[in-house]
């Protein structure tokens, strides 16, 4: 798309959000000559010829663009209509003032623009006597830090850090529309854009700058995720989860949706459960349910997987370092999200802490529950300028969390992970996943994939008895380990031939029963296990052998 396609795209959709009429036609101020550029106190949004504008104008469209490297385009229109009566009468002044120095016989070609540092324009200077020059049709207009608009024809000013009340009347701007190119959910390349975004709205009132999605491509942001899970029927949001192959029959999605959203300032929640019960694919699905995506294997530019590390004991594992040896701060995937949910504040990013609980949360998490609870910054390094990130991105010294990120964590309850203190389940919500309806999930398995049906009947009788008996005892299994019972059932029918019974009984030993584990209390499953094997050898043997161990040394379990 070429350079003027891109001004022509942006004024247009300016234009409809504006809902001007076609007879406004908006200045473009994308030149060289005529561009914006940032001074002291404010900014110069171009130098626009305003010679032919009448008194019965509808509105005033100013376009202008900046641009911050590596190759950011910030579009931006500003829009004059409630408060035109106040630019007419200061553009009447500067006709007239310039019309009375013509008639004082003023050479005309002094007042050229190429003439516009000349010296005798001191006049306009702070503390001077007043004077306008001749050059009313070509007027530099100024966004002030009192947000207003002022218009000169003068020499230009390098700062509008002094009293401006003599260059008036002023104008409110009523609106201001901003769009960034290239249009992409990378942090990489929109921070510094960003913060200009931020800047303008410090100068006119936050509630006047509207950010429009003018340019659509492969790294667009489609509309769907530009919503808020909070605003989606959650009913739409169980019926695309479903549709994504997830199986939460007991509500989860529910009071998934619930817990996240309840508040606008924390989205904080913790899965817990067995190990295969779906508790990612529950973040991920629906994060891709929010985005309005329909596959799983679509790339989705704001879900961002962070497996925790066992050895992390600070809060670099999330939040970064300062690396010495290559003068970058080391940006983790938990940094970048951020971010990305700073650079992209309309649209929910989501994290996902995977298996958070391998490391002691409190030591890597602490920086992070501070900022959620105190709805401050993350204290990331102690230099006055920012940093260059190893993502390429400006990290700057401290950055709140915005509003728009949601954090998921996952844990499983077991030995070989670390306790959860009350510290961390205060600050989340806390969601049980460890109920497994093996029947149900079998059912939606076939009707997603048909071609399972002959394994799915070979492996649901034993597969559910065993999964019953062994869920009484607190050691049942998740929906990770049916799907692959049922898939190798499939694979050996396909290309091994082997006898259904043979096949269950190979699987019981090699992917049920080695999670066995406990003391006495457990003989009676043991027996029942047994009683239940009855036919299978393997399996069977298996089980008498942890029998053995459990009347030897009073325990048993079978990985050891």
């Amino acid at each position: 798309m070429s350079l003027v396609e891109r001004q022509r795209q942006f004024l247009e959709a300016a234009q409809r959000h504006f809902g001007t009429s076609r007879a406004v036609r908006p200045r473009e101020l994308f030149g060289v000559s005529n561009s914006a550029k940032i001074v002291e106190g404010g900014i110069q949004l171009g130098v626009v010829n305003l010679d032919n504008v009448r008194d019965d104008i509808e509105a005033m469209i100013f376009g202008c663009v900046l641009r911050f490297p590596p190759e950011d385009e910030v579009y931006f229109a500003v829009l004059v209509r409630n408060d035109k009566a106040n630019f007419l009468q200061r553009l009447a002044d500067m006709k007239r003032f310039g019309a009375a120095a013509r008639s004082d016989g003023a050479d005309e070609s002094a007042f050229a623009l190429e003439s516009s540092t000349s010296d005798d324009d001191s006049s306009e200077l702070p503390g001077a006597t007043i004077r306008y020059s001749a050059r009313n049709n070509l007027v530099p207009i100024y966004l002030a830090q009192d947000g207003k608009l002022w218009l000169r024809n003068a020499k230009f000013w390098d700062s509008l850090a002094f009293d401006l009340t003599p260059f008036g009347p002023s104008t409110d701007p009523d609106e201001i529309v901003v769009a960034l190119h290239p249009p992409t959910a990378s942090a990489r390349r929109s921070l510094l854009a960003r913060e200009f975004i931020g800047w303008l709205g410090t100068l006119v009132g936050r509630e006047k700058i509207h950010e429009l999605p003018v340019w659509t491509d492969t790294a667009t942001l489609g509309p769907d995720m530009c919503r808020m899970p909070a605003t989606i029927p959650v009913e739409e949001i169980e019926a695309a989860v479903s549709a994504l192959g997830g199986h939460y029959p007991n509500g989860e999605v529910r009071r998934f949706h619930a817990a996240l959203n309840f508040l606008d300032h924390k989205h904080f929640v913790i899965l817990s459960g067995l190990s295969g019960t779906g508790k990612t694919q529950l973040a991920l699905k629906y994060a891709r349910a929010v985005h309005g995506l329909t596959s799983d294997t679509a790339a989705d530019p704001l879900i961002f997987e962070c497996p925790v590390r066992p050895e992390w004991t600070d809060p670099s594992g999330l939040t970064g370092y300062y690396d010495v040896l290559t003068n970058r701060y080391v940006v983790p995937t938990f940094l970048e999200a951020v971010l990305v949910a700073t650079a992209h504040r309309n649209s929910p990013v989501f994290v996902v802490l995977d298996e958070m609980n391998l490391a002691r949360v409190e030591y890597y998490l602490s920086d992070v529950l501070s900022a959620i609870e105190s709805r401050g910054a993350l204290q990331l390094h102690s230099n006055n300028v920012p940093l260059e990130g190893t993502t390429g991105t400006s990290v700057r010294a401290e950055i709140p969390l915005p509003h728009n990120l949601f954090i998921i964590g996952t844990i499983n309850v077991d030995e070989t992970t670390n306790p959860v203190s009350d510290k961390v389940l205060d600050r989340a919500s806390v969601i049980e996943m460890s109920a497994v309806d093996v029947p149900g999930f079998l059912s939606s398995l076939e009707a997603r994939y048909p071609e399972l049906a002959a394994a799915r009947a070979a492996s649901e009788p034993k597969l559910t008895e065993v999964h019953g008996l062994m869920q009484q005892h607190g050691l049942g299994f998740g929906y990770r380990l049916i799907e692959e019972f049922v898939r190798y059932h499939a694979f050996d029918a396909r290309h091994l031939g082997n006898a259904p019974d043979e096949v269950t009984d190979q699987l019981l030993v090699q992917k049920v029963l080695v999670k066995l584990r406990g003391s006495e209390r457990q003989r009676a499953l043991l027996n029942r296990l047994d009683q239940s094997c009855e036919g299978l050898p393997r399996a069977q043997a298996f089980i008498r052998t942890l029998l053995n161990d459990l009347d030897e040394f009073g325990s048993f379990q079978a990985m050891r």
